[in-house]
């Protein structure tokens, strides 16, 4: 027997439609944040318990309600947004079906409290089933609209068992509102649980799209931003947004999808968009995304589903091709971050303070415990084997002393031992070695000058070169007192500390260098460190030289002609003749011997050779092919009318002289060229870097400017090698 179709009662219709419509407590949260925006609404509050079941508040500034429509606003198919057919394929509002409010009405109570701008008074009413309970009554309020949503799904048992725990359900919902937060800056959200003092979503009316992805998501994603947007005339279609750069990843994808203002979900746009990142992550993760695609309205067909979190727009397949292709080059732009992510400015240690992190010695003496990943595993005081050996080189110029100044760690060559020798050999040499320690060593306190101690210097107290003199003559100098003030006020204490007492890793090149500080590891630029030493060096040790003494006299006039002939010198045809400039050079030298040697120990015959040089550091000597190029600059880029600059300069062109510079050292070869480059490498790690735990006094500069680069440390390795 066939069956009988009837048609069915209005209010198991209204109820399957609202079925369809409000979905869980989320669905109310959304259309009702919808109906807020159309409103205008700058200020939107939104109160939870139970996940929604038992209470959802939404509070608005907008227009509001007026009292004549309040009897049917609860109704089926009510809007004030569309009135033709026609109007829905330019429809540029959330709402226009008139379903979300009469939807919720028929699963839950609702009351709804209004008052517009005209209005004298607000007014508040009770709907059930789409219908009005009373009249509405005047009350106080604010303009604007509250709607009360109470007990949803209470007459749809079977619904209410299928959904799940009311935090998770409270997840979804802040998980809703968190989207249109980070999509409509300008507009305050705040979203909590009732009876809670503090929001668990919170942005402000003046907070940017990156403010507010930032409240909502926290540092690690706002950092790692990179804005896109594009517009293409001939599909019709403009995209802004931002997406995560190769440095970001999570487990699950995060597409935040908003097209012409919906907050919608597109599968074929998602599965495109990771396709691209597929090639710049790891592999099982995902990228975060917040795109706002604007379509031409009569592009787009809003209405093919019933939350209306889909939408069909045409040319859907180019439009997302094109996309596709914005954020592939958006990536590529951005992938050189990945070569290196640096961190110029160093955490943790601050220019007042010094980094807390306790080395595994001082641990051990602490009943605190040291977790793996904040474990020091290295000690800065640890001495190495080939501390005590220095390389075979060709013999360098012998240093002499020079008059009160010269001492004992400026006289005769550098200590032949071998990296080539047997056990016994090098048994012997270290035996000898440390019993000229203790004396070394007082030598080097002596040298190590402490802040207080600089105080005591500028006040006219004796204190040792770094040549080791064993007397000192006292400079009272105004000049020098000031540039040696000027270094003590820019000192980065923070830098220092870690300079003092760091753990050297190797050399990158001649120019760059990996220590270790603590739990991070930093690449230094050691042509930088390595200069401001030598002219810090120039300045606390001024008038106080030994000499190193060339073996063979140097003509000033064949040094400024290769200068001359060099690229570096710059000279033009207009500069006139070089033999003339050259001999120039070599006069107005001459008759600075005289104070470049009382001052800095730089020597000169009546002849116009180059006979003596500095020592500024013991078992250093600088490279001499940059020689030719520093008896130029002497007498081109020093201020020798005032006293203070000329110091100044002077020190500064004979540091960068001294300093560790790439294109004049050899790095890499065999047999006699292996062994130069085993120098360099040696006089770094053992001469210019035990030189820098003690003498050196780094500007606070170096902390900004990429000289100090902290490259890894040892809590984010952990975090990563964790995720693997």
């Amino acid at each position: 027997m066939a069956g009988v179709i009837r048609r069915l009662d209005e209010t198991v219709v209204n109820r399957i439609a609202a079925g369809e419509v409000i979905q869980r407590p989320a669905n109310a949260v959304k259309e009702l944040i919808e109906n807020c925006l159309d409103a205008k609404s700058t200020n939107i509050q939104v109160t939870v318990k139970d996940g929604g079941l038992k209470l959802l508040q939404i509070q608005d500034n907008g227009t509001g309600i007026r009292k004549e429509d309040m009897e049917i606003v609860c109704e089926r198919f009510t809007t004030s947004k569309l009135q033709t057919f026609e109007d829905l394929s330019a429809i540029a509002t959330y709402g226009f079906r008139g379903e979300a409010l009469a939807s919720i009405s028929h699963v839950a109570h609702v009351t709804i409290t209004t008052k517009t701008a005209d209005a004298k008074c607000a007014y508040r009413a009770s709907y059930s089933d789409g219908k009005l309970k009373g009249p509405p009554k005047p009350c106080a309020g604010n303009q604007g609209t509250q709607i009360l949503v109470e007990d949803l799904f209470y007459n749809v048992s079977t619904r209410r068992k299928a959904l799940k725990s009311p935090s998770d359900e409270y997840s979804r919902i802040v998980e809703v509102a968190s989207r249109y937060a980070i999509h409509n800056s300008g507009k305050s959200f705040a979203v909590k649980q009732q009876g809670e003092t503090v929001a668990d979503v919170r942005t402000l009316s003046n907070a940017s799209t990156v403010d507010n992805i930032r409240a909502v998501f926290g540092n690690t994603v706002s950092r790692e931003l990179i804005e896109v947007g594009c517009e293409d005339q001939k599909l019709a279609y403009k995209i802004k947004g931002y997406i995560s750069n190769a440095n970001y990843s999570v487990k699950k994808c995060i597409l935040i999808l908003f097209i012409n203002h919906r907050l919608v979900e597109s599968s074929a746009l998602k599965k495109a968009i990771e396709m691209v990142y597929a090639a710049y992550l790891p592999k099982n993760t995902h990228p975060f995304l917040y795109l706002s695609l604007e379509i031409a309205p009569q592009n787009v067909d809003v209405n093919v589903h019933p939350t209306k979190h889909e939408v069909h727009f045409l040319h859907e397949d180019s439009v997302i091709e094109s996309i596709q292709k914005h954020i592939e080059s958006k990536l590529l732009g951005s992938n050189s971050s990945r070569t290196y992510f640096t961190q110029t400015l160093l955490p943790g240690l601050s220019v007042s303070g010094v980094s807390g992190v306790k080395s595994s010695s001082a641990a051990a003496e602490s009943s605190e415990r040291v977790y793996a990943h904040q474990m020091v595993r290295t000690d800065c005081r640890a001495q190495k084997l080939d501390a005590f050996l220095q390389p075979k080189k060709k013999p360098p110029p012998d240093p002499e002393p020079a008059g009160p100044s010269g001492g004992e760690a400026a006289a005769g060559p550098s200590q032949p031992d071998s990296l080539e020798m047997d056990d016994v050999e090098m048994l012997e040499a270290l035996v000898e070695q440390e019993a000229a320690v203790p004396k070394d060593d007082a030598d080097g306190l002596q040298r190590k000058r402490s802040r207080k101690e600089r105080q005591h210097e500028e006040e006219g107290e004796e204190d040792l070169t770094a040549a080791a003199a064993p007397k000192r003559r006292i400079i009272k100098l105004n000049s020098i007192k000031e540039l040696r003030a000027e270094i003590t006020e820019n000192t980065h204490t923070g830098l220092q500390e870690m300079l003092q007492n760091h753990s050297f890793v190797g050399c990158v090149n001649p120019q760059w260098t990996l220590i270790q500080h603590h739990t991070k590891l930093y690449l230094l630029n050691t042509t930088n460190l390595s200069r401001e030493l030598f002219y810090q060096i120039l300045i606390y040790d001024f008038g106080n030289f030994g000499v190193l003494r060339l073996s063979t006299p140097a003509p000033l006039y064949d040094l400024a002609m290769l200068a001359l002939d060099s690229e570096a010198s710059g000279w033009t045809e207009e500069d006139g003749p070089k033999e003339g400039l050259a001999q120039y050079i070599v006069d107005f030298l001459k008759k600075k011997a005289e104070m470049l040697d009382d001052y800095f120990s730089m020597e000169i015959d009546q002849d116009g050779n180059l006979t003596g040089l500095p020592l500024l550091l013991d078992k250093y000597t600088p490279v001499m092919e940059g020689l030719p190029l520093f008896i130029l600059r002497l007498a081109t880029e020093v201020n020798w009318d005032d006293e203070r600059e000329c110091f100044r300069d002077f020190s500064r062109e004979c540091s960068m002289f001294y300093s560790i510079r790439k294109q004049y050292i050899l790095e890499g070869g065999a047999g006699e060229e292996q062994e130069e480059v085993n120098s360099w490498r040696w006089k770094l790690e053992h001469v210019i870097f035990k030189a820098f735990r003690t003498l050196f006094s780094p500007p606070k500069n170096f902390g900004e400017d990429g000289t100090v680069l902290q490259i890894a440390n040892l809590p984010d390795l952990y975090k990563v090698f964790e995720r693997c």
